[in-house]
């Protein structure tokens, strides 16, 4: 015979699978062939013949920063929250178009030059005809490019929504000329593409969030295009670097970061945002409690959805209104999260984030943990906020 505990406990959890069941996706899936999974070997990737010379451009270049066999073991360095299933998702997205998804910015003639530009591209996450762009770029301290962590998952989430985005692979030591290089490139070729010129923005975590800055300042974006036909990027959105540079020629700025990032400080990126609204420039900034450096898309955290509301943000700036909606973050009520991010099923002893809230439950208040929504156990006498 079932206790009334029990019951709760069922009638909870049937309201909580109800809810996801109903709610719409906000990002749409694509369906694609899976030649790999989190078991392929990640040199069985960068050699597979359907890339041809490009393939070995898919993880880091500079293979000091990087480690693993597999694809469920790729770590990199300066990074967490890798996520295998998202490795194995743009591993597969590439496949699936390996024919289109690699374009080369300089031409043959300036790689044989400079041998050092075959280290070099962009990867290309097709979205809709005559819609904007995005480039996305990595970070990895300017020593390595982190893009299946940091460029490739944001660019293959943005496809989703319509864009079109690209990731870069530029160099460590010149990242700024290519990524003039890019701009102009995609600039040019936006036709053939099927992007729009106008609208575009410019993403980036860590070094890559430096770049991102550099080049969506209209006097730098001239300087080191030598153009002034291009037009200025619409947003740029920025994710955990100690960037301080202010000009009143910046562009609006999304910007994110985690608490308890020991390499980019948030209270120094929200001091920057506030600079740049004191000129008049837009900006919007988030902290995540807990959350260290390199978190990329933030999947399985408490900034889990936070792309979304960059791109609500991107929208703003440019006037956007056709694309493919982007519903606000999403993320659950009554979600739960450990002290450094990371979701948990169910409240546990000791610490707990509770829709945003640090409380603490005994091992009493644990076991009491049936109510169906957290207000309830708000009430409880046994729940104590701090």
């Amino acid at each position: 015979m079932l206790t009334i505990r029990a019951l709760s406990c069922m009638l909870w959890l049937c309201l909580l699978s109800c809810s996801s069941q109903a709610e719409e996706p906000s990002i749409i899936s694509k369906t694609m062939d899976a030649y790999y999974n989190r078991q392929t070997h990640i040199n069985d990737v960068m050699n597979d013949p359907a890339f041809g010379d490009y393939g070995r451009l898919i993880f880091p270049v500079n293979t000091g920063y990087w480690s693993g066999t597999t694809l469920e073991q790729l770590d990199l360095t300066w990074y967490n929250y890798i996520d295998p299933d998202k490795t194995v998702e743009v591993c597969n997205y590439l496949r699936n178009n390996a024919a289109d998804c690699f374009i080369d910015i300089y031409t043959e003639a300036e790689k044989q030059a400079n041998p050092q530009l075959r280290n070099t591209g962009l990867f290309f996450f097709r979205g809709d005809t005559g819609k904007p762009f995005a480039i996305c770029n990595a970070g990895g301290g300017f020593s390595y490019v982190g893009a299946m962590h940091d460029s490739f998952p944001h660019a293959l989430e943005l496809s989703k929504l319509g864009y079109n985005a690209f990731a870069l692979i530029y160099r460590p030591d010149d990242a700024y000329e290519d990524l003039a290089r890019a701009i102009t490139y995609i600039c040019d070729h936006a036709d053939e593409l099927g992007a729009s010129r106008t609208g575009y923005s410019l993403w980036g975590g860590s070094a890559g969030a430096r770049m991102a800055a550099t080049l969506g300042n209209s006097a730098n974006l001239y300087s080191l295009t030598g153009r002034t036909d291009l037009p200025q990027a619409s947003a740029v959105i920025m994710q955990y670097t100690g960037y301080t540079t202010v000009s009143q020629y910046d562009g609006p700025t999304y910007a994110c970061c985690g608490t308890n990032d020991g390499i980019a400080s948030w209270r120094t990126m929200q001091s920057r945002l506030e600079s740049l609204s004191a000129l008049g420039i837009p900006t919007e900034f988030h902290s995540y409690n807990g959350l260290p450096h390199g978190f990329g898309l933030g999947l399985g955290t408490v900034a889990e959805g936070w792309l979304i509301d960059a791109v609500r943000f991107w929208q703003q700036q440019s006037g956007a209104n056709d694309i493919r909606s982007a519903k606000a973050n999403t993320r659950q009520q009554n979600s739960i999260y450990s002290l450094n991010g990371t979701r948990r099923n169910a409240i546990q002893k000791g610490i707990n984030i509770v829709d945003g809230k640090r409380s603490r439950f005994s091992e009493r208040n644990v076991s009491l943990f049936t109510f169906p929504n957290v207000s309830e156990l708000e009430r409880s006498s046994k729940f104590i906020q701090q």
